[in-house]
């Protein structure tokens, strides 16, 4: 049977437990884990904070564990994470402790994919199960803090969380529902419940005899505070892990992340048990302490991984905030250092981390130089508002609706972290990954990708095995959605998966549509990708962001009559591109009533071949209805010849000259000095 949430009522003085199994009273909080451990009782719900790899409460853990191992106590408990802490292999650190059937009767979490022996107890149907998103667990403490009965989101609104397709529970043993749907003035909400918090185990640096609490060496504050005041209200008890102890009252109010009036006991962990990080002892860059020379970072090597991420940043624009997920989607932030542009975007990460660059692996969550490191509960507001402008994520699975699956496959659980939170809400969604996983070779050369060997796995299927991101849901937001892999980019449609690019050197049909168990959507054949995304030096990346927008770059000057467009610079890749420039000049010049003479800078202006033609109809349509007479000008031969014969096919007079000088000339001519 599934364990039911209790609210215990443990008798305390200013938050202190009265009595330990030693006897008597405590004069201060100071504990050994052994004694805080003994306290923790069956059926007990026990919420452990920390973030992957960072700011694990070993010590605790381990006591706990070891306490079980001994004595058989606690059982039944209900193990609550955003993140389980670990590994993510089977060495005995973090909320691996805690995987033995009989201490354990109900996990809740966010993220599972470090603790794999957790994993192993909801896969193989040992416990009850729930995978809940990190962000809605991390809200969910502060409404158990306030004793709200649950929490309204439309996070998880069409994935596996959504009862209508499993309401997140894991395995057959769990049939309990945490999750309903509910309508409210006509739209769908997801009602998430809350339970009592009966113990909290939280970490800091500092903490002083009455168990207030700094964080002055630690990666991340994460949701402590709000964990804190859960289990408090709810009758419970909150274990701090700390690295030192100072004298009542010597800290610095303004750097006490949680108040003494919240903390029962106070664990002095040993140095082994309070690395900042699981592969970390300390770096102060993470906790703010310095700032580095990001110079001194190394580039990445171009290999798959790096073309990925540079055709993703592409995706960036100027100011914008960013989130970057774990593993492929790191690679974005190692590309925007490597082409000076980190000045011109806010890199986040959901943990906390505004501005800096976020780090990897155990180390993700962590971030060095970062602006500011903020509550995560905090993060998770900015987030579900629409705070994020661009969001790059990893893809484990795809199929033909745009579904992506990151959180289960077969009897390996991942959970879905804040995939759901980000994915829902960002302004633009690209999610990365490689075409097929697990041996696939490809090899660079000229600028062009060529496949040697296969993965043994296709990415893309027919149907996902568990939805962690809802493609027909996001395809309703209007949002642009990508799917990036080293040999093709798709995007989001309302009838699914649309190819939009190849890279060049792949074969359309042998390396892409054979492999894939649907046909996708191709209104038009699939333009090239940027060559610079297959070269050895930079992209031009700065550049690119800097570019001048098309409302600047066209101006009408109704003194004289003249419109300028001034697309210096300017690429053509898509039809999209061709749209954008027809739109801008038709804004301006419909609202007139009459014709205008118009000027074009055509230096440096790039455009994919395949668009020529219908770049030349676009400006038969402009010139049939607002120009009286057009003149441009480039200093490339090429582009004159094969630009200017592509518009007298279209019957547009081409008047494409090598200079400004020139084409202001035949534009005034018999015009006077207009």
């Amino acid at each position: 049977m599934e364990p039911e949430p209790k609210p215990h009522n443990r008798p305390q003085t200013y938050g202190v437990p009265t009595r330990f199994p030693s006897g008597g009273t405590r004069k201060n909080k100071i504990v050994t884990a052994e004694e805080a451990v003994s306290l923790i009782l069956d059926g007990d719900t026990v919420a452990f904070g920390g973030f992957a790899g960072v700011g694990v409460c070993e010590e605790i853990a381990l006591a706990l564990e070891e306490r079980f191992l001994a004595t058989g106590k606690p059982q039944n408990l209900t193990l609550l994470f955003a993140v389980a802490t670990g590994p993510g292999d089977e060495t005995n650190k973090g909320l691996n402790h805690l995987a033995h059937e009989g201490l354990l009767g109900r996990i809740i979490g966010g993220h599972w994919a470090l603790a794999p022996r957790l994993q192993r107890l909801a896969v193989e149907n040992r416990v009850c199960a729930y995978n809940l998103p990190l962000g809605v667990i991390s809200h969910l403490y502060r409404n158990i803090a306030s004793k709200k009965p649950g929490m309204f989101s439309r996070v998880g609104l069409g994935t596996f969380v959504d009862p209508r397709r499993g309401g997140g529970r894991l395995n057959a043993k769990t049939t309990a529902d945490l999750v309903r749907l509910l309508e409210i003035e006509g739209e769908e909400y997801l009602f998430y419940r809350t339970l009592p918090v009966n113990v909290a185990v939280v970490r800091g640096t500092t903490a002083d005899t009455l168990g207030n609490l700094t964080m002055e060496k630690e990666a991340l504050s994460l949701e402590s505070l709000s964990l804190a005041t859960a289990a408090r209200n709810s009758g419970g008890l909150v274990i701090a892990q700390v690295e030192r102890v100072a004298e009542a009252g010597s800290l610095n109010c303004r750097q006490v992340k949680i108040p003494g009036i919240l903390v029962d006991c106070v664990v002095v962990a040993r140095p082994e048990n309070h690395w900042q990080t699981l592969i970390e002892p300390y770096n102060p860059a993470f906790s703010g302490e310095t700032k580095i020379p990001l110079a001194s970072l190394p580039p990445m090597a171009l290999d798959i991984r790096k073309i990925i991420a540079r055709r993703a940043a592409f995706e960036l624009k100027p100011n914008c905030v960013v989130n970057l997920g774990i593993g492929m989607p790191e690679g974005v932030a190692s590309v925007a250092r490597e082409e000076n542009v980190l000045d011109f975007l806010t890199l986040t990460a959901e943990p906390g981390v505004i501005g800096g660059v976020p780090a990897g692996g155990l180390n993700f969550g962590a971030g060095v130089n970062a602006f500011a490191i903020i509550d995560q509960p905090y993060q998770f507001d900015f987030y579900n508002g629409g705070g994020i402008d661009v969001a790059f994520l990893g893809m484990a699975q795809v199929d033909r609706l745009g579904n992506v699956n990151v959180s289960r496959f077969g009897k390996k659980l991942a959970g879905a972290g804040g995939f759901i939170n980000i994915s829902q809400n960002a302004g633009k969604v690209v999610f990365m990954g490689t075409f097929t996983a697990g041996g696939l070779t490809c090899r660079i050369e000229n600028s062009r990708l060529a496949i040697e060997k296969e993965g043994r796995t296709s990415k893309f299927l027919d149907e996902v095995e568990q939805i962690t991101f809802s493609g027909p849901y996001g395809a309703k937001s209007g949002r642009k959605i990508l799917y990036i892999t080293e040999r093709c980019v798709f995007q989001l449609g309302e009838e699914g998966l649309e190819l939009t690019e190849i890279a060049p050197g792949v074969d359309l049909q042998k390396d892409i549509l054979d492999l894939l168990p649907f046909r996708p959507v191709m209104r038009r054949p699939p333009r090239l990708m940027d060559e610079r995304i297959f070269g050895p030096g930079l992209v031009g990346l700065k550049e690119e962001l800097l570019g001048i927008t098309l409302e600047h770059r066209i101006i009408y000057d109704g003194e004289n009559n003249i419109l300028f467009a001034n697309l210096a610079g300017y690429a053509v890749k898509s039809a999209e591109d061709i749209d954008a420039v027809k739109t801008a000049i038709e804004n301006l010049l419909a609202p007139l009533g009459k014709k205008v003479y118009a000027v074009g800078n055509y230096d440096q202006f790039t455009i994919d071949p395949d668009l020529i033609v219908a770049w030349s109809e676009m400006q038969q349509y402009l010139a049939d209805r607002y120009f009286a007479r057009v003149s441009r000008f480039t200093t490339s031969a090429f582009l004159r010849l094969k630009l200017g014969k592509a518009l007298e096919e279209r019957g547009v007079a081409p008047h494409i000259y090598e200079s400004p000088e020139e084409a202001m000339r035949f534009l005034l001519k018999d015009r006077g000095s207009a």
